[in-house]
């Protein structure tokens, strides 16, 4: 893997010149707040990798909360449809931890499996992911139980590793990644990968906390066992876990009517745990109680997701423990049933 140094100030004159120059807009982490947002300066970044993740993951980016896919109006003889306006932006995704890196490449699998999303695949063509080095760990990180680490690449174009209060390496994952830097090469010095190494290897990450693949062997021959109840009756069904998860892509389709001659047609994020999801028409439900529906988010992510895709649909970030208003720990849940499977 090729590897460059920049500066630190060398790093925010690049990103200040994508801003005024290159049509790009940069999304980025920022001191105090708990999103990534676009910044209208490199004043605004915070590339601190010893925060914990932003509260709100990134996957916005990539699948927004609510996007138009047509537009309709009703006409004598017919309905005249319209098609949304293409997003042709072209984005940087900065200091991206890897948790949130891997995203990407989770979501893309959906969005191409039996049916290409052109709008999520033109949004991700036109974005380039400089991931950073984490150097976060808490009781509720397990990225490497989920077959990622403090320094995965997994996702990202270009990847940042801190190497004093000066310099960064930067080392080129992909093609893309290649493409982008070519005009800031006046930026960048000779990389030494013998000082990003020792950077690397300074952090520790996370311990691994349970073994995915026997979980996903349990969970496949267990799907009626008593334990779903413990978890189950302890989750309200908020879904604050998969709004704010990065990989969590469950979403609704609805017509809104402006009018009664005019309206749209719009994708909004929808979540597993909400009661109305699996309901059916004629009133039955498939999951009609929370201890269901929250065998499926477990089922979905360690055993379905994977059974059909080969990556797991979780990045260990932690959010949803941390964001969960009755406490419920997913680690811990996962450490239950491996306890239990072993």
């Amino acid at each position: 893997m090729e590897e460059k140094i920049i500066s630190n100030t060398d790093l925010r004159t690049l990103i200040d010149e994508l801003l005024r120059d290159g049509g790009y807009r940069v999304v980025a982490p920022v001191a105090g707040e708990p999103v990534f947002r676009p910044v209208s300066s490199a004043a605004e970044l915070n590339l601190d990798g010893r925060q914990p993740p932003t509260a709100m993951s990134p996957k916005q980016y990539f699948v927004p909360r609510a996007e138009p896919l047509l537009y309709y109006k009703r006409q004598k003889g017919g309905v005249e449809l319209g098609e949304p306006a293409k997003d042709e932006r072209k984005t940087v995704l900065l200091g991206v931890k890897p948790c949130d890196a891997a995203s990407g490449d989770i979501l893309a699998k959906v969005y191409n499996w039996d049916f290409k999303d052109e709008l999520f695949n033109r949004r991700r063509d036109n974005t380039i992911i400089i991931g950073q080095l984490c150097q976060y760990s808490d009781e509720f990180c397990f990225c490497t139980s989920v077959n990622l680490s403090p320094s995965a690449t997994d996702g990202s174009d270009l990847f940042l590793v801190p190497l004093d209060g000066a310099d960064w390496a930067v080392r080129v994952v992909t093609p893309r990644g290649a493409d982008f830097l070519k005009a800031f090469e006046r930026l960048l010095r000779p990389g030494d990968p013998d000082r990003s190494k020792q950077a690397e290897a300074a952090v520790q990450g996370p311990a691994r906390s349970f073994d995915s693949e026997q979980i996903r062997k349990w969970v496949t021959a267990h799907f009626e066992h008593e334990y779903w109840e413990q978890p189950g009756h302890v989750c309200v069904g908020c879904a604050r876990c998969a709004f704010i998860c990065p990989v969590c892509h469950c979403f609704d389709i609805v017509d809104e009517d402006y009018s009664y001659d005019e309206g749209r047609r719009m994708k909004n994020w929808d979540a597993c745990q909400f009661p109305t999801f699996t309901l059916h028409a004629s009133g039955h439900n498939p999951r009609g109680d929370q201890i269901h529906r929250y065998r499926q988010r477990i089922n979905h992510k360690f055993k379905i997701y994977p059974d059909r895709f080969g990556p797991i649909l979780c990045t260990g970030c932690g959010r949803c423990s941390r964001g969960c208003p009755v406490g419920m720990d997913l680690q811990r849940v996962l450490g239950e049933i491996d306890a239990i499977a072993g």
